[in-house]
């Protein structure tokens, strides 16, 4: 018993399995809306039911599409070509109005290998165009949907071919223009639908429907300059350029009454009509190929975000164009190409001189616009694009013409920085001398030019000579004022030194000799600035240069080390010196022998 129960178990959940998989297979099984008007019936909106259908297929996927004028028998035609009847196919209507709403696909696709590739034929129902209640606006729409989203367009025109018919054409036209048309051996924007021109009458009065579609495609005169015949004969002139792209196909009629056909099975429909049925349906069936875009096929995923894009496109503006087209489907690759301006643009350390920059941007920009140029749609609305990237790269090249600017002017304001609190610091010297100054002045006169880059170095050097020439002549107006205060502590200094510290007579002397001669001339004269004209000055000057500062010794520097070292020098040998040493280690104009008299010292 429980053998036999866990067999009841096992057969129940297998059959469940299969009834659950027959009724996934079944629920698509019937047509789904895709694409439906919008309240206005003047643009279109998707259906997310349809787009689901589509979006569960793996392989590439080829679309049939069916247009025409409404009450031609496009549903009709379309349950035909799939072997459904009229009740568990495409919903067909023999009202006035038209059945269909905007664009419908079979749930189930036709799977067939083409060219040895496995394949998903999608057959698609197309609202007709010219019924009651509609805008042109709208019939436009759908029409450049179709001929765009389709690899297969079944023209479906009832008796002949009319001129109104060619005009709905100039937007497959157009498209054919401007998505097909570019060089050979290099990958198209997207493969162009086969036109099948499927003409639907009894009679052709001996021509065949191919020399019927030959001749209304032949240029009309047009004797008084009519720009209607004119832009009719150019679509006439790009459709018999298309002619290795197009197939025309006659298809006599079922039956006599036509509002009965979906009663009718196939015994009871026209031999020859379902002989040429049948043909028709190999004709398809040759001219099938999976959609492709830049090269690559697409699956259902693919094909919904293709879809998606050409929705966007034809919804933009109050008038579908091939320009809106091209737009949309060059946004991605537009964008693409500018992020890769941005980034190279990015690997600039700025900032950079102005002629640096502007070679960097067009060297930058050729890369981004040739990276456009092969992988960009259309040929002659693809212009339009062109000229949007080259506005958004100008944009951002402005930003980085002004981060060049920011990053030039802080650099150069730091610089200036620098060498102001340079002079700054020069102006305050310890000891001053004209030859550290010079020092200064040139380095940092050169790292300013070498280091301050980029289009605010001209501002700023402009502002550096200023401060620099200012500089200058601040210390130089202080400078031998400076130093004759100096030189006038120098010498009383020294006098005192010679006298108390090191007791050498010469060096006092030549102290008070400079003391004397630096009074004396500034009293005898006035003032002090005549002093500076005199020959002694300029030697005693140069002395002092030499002394304060060279490339070995900066004394301002070492000054205060070097006092101290010396005082604790001389505290030492005044201290311990003599008593270790006697009096050898004293000067010879003071030294007096043991024993001698100790005569006081005369002045």
């Amino acid at each position: 018993m429980v053998m036999i129960s866990r067999w009841v178990v096992v057969i129940w959940v297998f059959g469940c399995g299969l009834a659950s998989g027959s009724l996934a297979i079944d629920s698509f099984h019937r047509a789904f809306p895709i694409v439906e008007p919008d309240a206005g019936h003047t643009k279109l909106s998707l259906a997310i039911e349809g787009l689901k259908a589509i979006e569960r297929i793996t392989e590439p996927i080829s679309a049939v599409a069916v247009i025409g004028p409404y009450r031609s028998g496009k549903s009709f035609l379309l349950n035909q070509l799939l072997s459904l009847s009229c009740n568990e196919g495409f919903g067909v209507g023999h009202m006035r109005d038209t059945k269909t709403k905007g664009i419908w696909v079979w749930g189930t696709p036709v799977r067939t290998k083409i060219d040895g590739v496995q394949t998903a034929v999608l057959y698609l129902d197309t609202e007709g165009f010219e019924s009651i209640g509609k805008s042109n606006v709208y019939d436009d729409r759908i029409f450049a949907l179709a001929t765009v989203m389709s690899s297969v367009l079944i023209y479906n025109l009832p008796e002949t071919v009319r001129e109104a018919d060619l005009s709905r054409l100039s937007f497959a036209v157009e498209l054919a223009e401007e998505f097909y048309g570019r060089v050979k051996g290099e990958d198209v924007a997207f493969e162009p639908a086969k036109l099948l021109w499927l003409i639907q009458r009894d009679f052709l009065q001996g021509k065949s429907v191919q020399e019927m579609v030959n001749e209304a495609l032949m240029r009309v005169p047009n004797y008084d300059g009519n720009k209607n015949i004119d832009q009719v004969n150019q679509i006439r002139e790009s459709l018999a350029i298309m002619g290795d792209n197009s197939t025309a196909f006659s298809l006599p009629q079922p039956h006599l009454q036509r509002t009965k056909l979906c009663d009718l099975d196939d015994s009871e429909l026209d031999p020859v009509y379902v002989k040429k049925r049948d043909q028709l349906k190999e004709v398809v069936a040759a001219l099938a190929r999976p959609k492709t875009v830049q090269g690559r096929t697409l699956n259902g995923k693919e094909f919904v975000s293709f879809l998606k894009q050409i929705i966007e496109a034809l919804n933009k503006g109050e008038i579908p164009s091939t320009g809106s087209l091209v737009e949309v489907f060059n946004k991605g690759i537009l964008e693409r190409c500018l992020k890769l301006y941005t980034e190279r643009m990015s690997w600039l350390r700025l900032p950079l001189p102005k002629e640096s920059l502007a070679k960097s941007h067009e060297e930058t920009r050729e890369a981004a616009m040739k990276a456009f140029d092969e992988q960009h749609f259309g040929r002659h609305h693809a212009q339009r694009s062109v000229e949007k990237l080259d506005e958004e790269i100008e944009k951002v090249y402005k930003n980085f013409v002004l981060a060049n600017e920011y990053h030039s002017s802080k650099l150069c304001e730091a610089l200036y920085t620098r060498c102001e609190d340079k002079m700054d610091q020069l102006q305050v010297l310890r000891l001053p001398s004209m030859a550290k100054f010079k020092d200064g002045f040139l380095q940092c006169n050169q790292s300013f030019e070498h280091e301050c880059v980029g289009p605010s170095k001209a501002t700023y050097e402009l502002r550096m000579m200023k401060m620099l020439g200012k500089s200058r002549s601040v210390f130089i107006k202080e400078y031998n004022n400076r130093l004759y205060n100096w030189l006038v502590a120098f010498s009383l200094v020294m006098v005192v030194v010679g006298r108390f510290v090191i007791k050498f007579i010469l060096i006092e002397i030549g102290a008070w000799i400079m003391f004397i001669f630096l009074e004396t001339y500034t009293r005898m004269f006035w003032s002090a600035e005549a002093l500076y004209y005199n020959p002694i000055w300029h030697v005693i000057v140069n002395s002092w240069e030499t002394i304060v500062y060279s490339p070995v010794l900066d004394l301002d520097r070492w000054a205060i080390p070097i006092c101290v070292v010396a005082a604790l020098f001389i505290t030492y040998w005044r201290c311990y010196g003599r008593r270790k040493q006697g009096s050898r280690w004293l000067l010879p104009l003071y030294n007096t022998k043991k024993g001698g008299s100790n005569r006081p010292r005369s002045d």
